[in-house]
């Protein structure tokens, strides 16, 4: 009896096998993830560079957050500059930089046929499989500032180069305390890509002989939130007394931390770091708090990824290695591996200069 029910049972096993391998092939064969198909489409696609910008395109800024400064003063120059082609531009986003924060308003913005969606990924996780649906619709994505994967947008605007950026954040930082003492990191979210990007590249430039008497002691996390921010930066001071510097790879921690150090005793004891906006950091720069700090044109930025949604959905690009296209006023640029284009090198804000920036 056990003989006879083990060969009903391989039986059974072959006629379901035989009846599925249309679908999906049997033991040893993977089904095609379908989930994959709109990337797979956009890579078959032929670019014609010469094609004209549409006009009418329906193109949504999708921010970490809406009540960022900074990434207002992005989405406003993209917006602009979609005005500029005979687009419709809008911003639509969260509150908060939450993980699936910005779920909803993909899904949103799918339904409403957006031509393009423009976001900076609080979490590429979360927000990876809402993109893939969105592009299946032909919606064209562009991440920009923090990528949301190679395969979950056709086109991402960095802001700058990612190891350029990291190792000249590490670089000011450590020369402005003799490359001696301990440091510590306020980042922004835990899974924001730019952020663990850069961290990583950091940790790597410390390796170097240089660095042998600087020592990382901690990375706290901010959330990209003014006031909590704030706060681990106090913690920060507090649990390591000997603390030389910070570094804060995001402006919404750069001007917490330097909101708290410049009315406390760490004032002109403590070197910060990192990111900052000009309009933000101008009057810590002026009153001795920060001597420096780095960012790219955010308006530039926004601008940018404003033109490269444009070039998609009018089928200038489509996002692969060597397509170009011209971004109005700021020229022509060329996308990269992966489908990164680089904005350009970042600016070194000091006393010098920095009035000569707004925003």
């Amino acid at each position: 009896m056990r003989a006879h029910h083990r060969s009903r049972l391989l039986a059974a096993t072959a006629a379901v096998c035989a009846l599925s391998v249309a679908l999906a092939g049997c033991s040893g064969t993977t089904k095609k993830d379908s989930k994959d198909d709109a990337k797979e489409k956009a890579q078959n696609a032929k670019a014609d560079p010469d094609a004209p910008l549409k006009k009418g395109l329906k193109i949504a800024f999708l921010p970490k957050q809406i009540n960022n400064p900074y990434f207002t003063v992005v989405d406003k120059a993209g917006i602009k500059g979609i005005k500029e082609f005979g687009g419709k531009g809008k911003e639509v986003g969260p509150s908060d930089p939450k993980a699936s924060s910005q779920v909803s308003y993909i899904n949103t913005l799918t339904q409403q046929r957006q031509n393009a969606i423009l976001l900076a990924a609080n979490d590429p996780n979360a927000v990876c499989g809402p993109l893939k649906q969105a592009m299946k619709q032909d919606v064209k994505v562009v991440s920009f500032d923090s990528d949301a994967g190679k395969d979950c947008r056709h086109v991402f605007v960095n802001q700058a180069g990612s190891d350029r950026l990291a190792r000249q954040m590490v670089q000011d930082l450590s020369r402005q305390i003799d490359d001696k003492g301990e440091i510590a990191i306020l980042s922004a979210t835990q899974n924001a890509t730019n952020q663990n990007t850069w961290i990583k590249i950091m940790k790597d430039e410390l390796k170097k002989p240089r660095y042998k008497d600087v020592k990382l002691v901690k990375t706290a996390y901010g959330d990209d939130d003014d006031q909590k921010s704030f706060q681990e930066t106090q913690g920060l001071l507090k649990a390591y007394p000997k603390l030389k510097g910070i570094i804060s790879p995001t402006t919404v921690g750069g001007a917490a931390a330097a909101r708290y150090v410049s009315g406390s005793k760490y004032k002109g004891k403590v070197v910060l770091g990192g990111l900052g906006t000009p309009n933000q950091m101008r009057k810590f720069v002026k009153d001795g708090t920060v001597k420096e700090f780095l960012l790219w044109d955010a308006q530039h930025l926004g601008y940018l990824a404003a033109y490269a949604g444009a070039a998609l959905a009018s089928g200038q690009i489509t996002g692969k290695q060597g397509e170009t296209f011209k971004a109005g006023k700021l020229g022509k640029y060329k996308v990269g591996k992966d489908g990164e284009v680089v904005l350009g090198p970042p600016t070194v804000f000091t006393k010098k200069n920095i009035d000569k920036y707004d925003f």
